[in-house]
């Protein structure tokens, strides 16, 4: 039975919000929400709370049941994100109150590692609004420390950038150098030159640690299906592990389409919902990677199911995070159990920034893989004074 609810807006990040779950047993379970925190926070305490204060049982599975909205569930809005950090926070508890890891509830590892990318990304990235544009992109350039601005290194020094990950044992790393490109023509051409600066920067990482690097290239659903066959077919001959979201994944037949002439694989899934929103991309060919993403598809008890059916289709999985501490722990636990995780996504400026100041427990990374923790639940918990920071924005609302 849960007894409290309490939400937490970290000042370090405007765009998470954590939200932790009390039982009447003194267990805490930690869960977390990404972009939107505010809304996301009235939607948890003006509506979700009246489902969680009055269950009996809070078992994650049907809990889901009970908060899938009457309407807002065809898109990651506020309510799915919502219900996503409050299942996250069920396992965390469920599995404090067996003494268990998550990925000892959901069966066992099929393996004990997996290999990482970095996703290229500086410590302030997409912290200010939920919008997916250069001018959120957070990039700092006020001569502070910018050792791990990793978005300015892939546009001005690819090569620098790609040898110094190498050197760190990562094997992969997620770059976006077309961006600007669509913002330029609403994604409807792109220009000789602008293809050729955005190929400029995959030719210098391959130029420099070769095909030793697992190279990802994002187009964040940014572009037409033309402009996208023209960016994929120049992207060809560098053999990039996958090219991802080149136009947004709800165009599924489109998508399914620019696949079937592609000769790269294509990776999306981060803002796709739940089964259902997977099921046409998987059913058509439209995807050869699946990138669910934890909150934004509802929850734990949804992704795992995503990735069964992305299994049924010999789909392998490989979870975005490039949102907060909590669910990249839950995507590790859920990827190391799925016989079908392939990779996962990791940002090294958010784990030794504001990943570090606020929790303790984050998966342990060495030279490119990543072990889940073996303390119970997810393994995640928030560092002592984060509760109490004056900056910090919190609201409780109880039984």
């Amino acid at each position: 039975m849960i007894t409290t609810i309490e939400t937490i807006r970290p000042a370090i990040q405007p765009n998470l919000l954590f939200v932790l779950l009390h039982d009447g047993d003194g267990n805490v379970g930690l869960g977390e929400a990404f972009f939107g925190s505010r809304t996301v926070e009235a939607y948890i305490h003006e509506s979700a709370a009246e489902v969680l204060l009055t269950e009996p049982d809070c078992a994650p599975e049907r809990i889901a049941k009970a908060l899938t909205p009457y309407t807002g569930f065809q898109g990651a809005g506020a309510e799915v994100r919502g219900n996503g950090a409050i299942d996250l926070a069920l396992w965390d508890l469920l599995g404090k109150r067996a003494g268990l890891p998550l990925v000892a509830l959901f069966g066992g590892p099929v393996r004990a590692w997996l290999p990482i990318y970095n996703t290229c990304a500086g410590p302030g990235y997409v912290s200010t609004s939920t919008r997916q544009n250069s001018d959120n992109w957070g990039v700092r350039r006020d001569g502070a420390d910018r050792s791990l601005e990793d978005l300015d290194g892939f546009l001005t020094r690819p090569a620098e950038l790609a040898r110094e990950l190498y050197g760190e044992g990562i094997r992969g790393m997620k770059v976006w150098p077309f961006d600007r490109a669509a913002e330029a023509t609403g994604g409807t051409h792109i220009s000789p030159g602008d293809l050729a600066d955005g190929i400029r920067v995959i030719d210098a990482i391959r130029s420099e640690v070769g095909n030793e690097m697992n190279l990802m290239v994002e187009l964040h659903g940014l572009w037409s299906r033309p402009a996208a066959a023209t960016i994929i077919h120049a992207l060809t001959p560098y053999q990039p592990f996958w090219v991802e979201d080149p136009i947004r994944p709800d165009a599924a037949d489109a998508l399914a389409a620019l696949a079937a002439e592609a000769d790269v694989p294509i990776a999306t899934g981060e803002t796709v919902v739940g089964r259902r929103g997977f099921l046409p991309l998987l059913a058509s060919g439209a995807v050869d990677v699946a990138t669910v993403d934890v909150q934004w598809t509802g929850g734990l008890t949804e992704a795992r199911k995503v990735a069964s059916l992305a299994d049924t289709y010999g789909i392998p999985v490989a979870p975005h995070d490039c949102t907060g501490p909590a669910t990249l722990a839950a995507c590790v636990h859920l990827v190391l159990s799925a016989p079908n995780g392939l990779v996962q996504e990791t940002v090294r400026a958010f784990l030794r920034t504001w990943y570090a100041e606020l929790v303790e427990g984050v998966p342990e990374i060495n030279d490119g893989e990543v072990v889940a923790p073996t303390a119970p639940g997810h393994g995640v918990r928030l560092r002592p004074g984060v509760r109490d920071d004056p900056l910090n924005e919190r609201r409780i609302s109880r039984r």
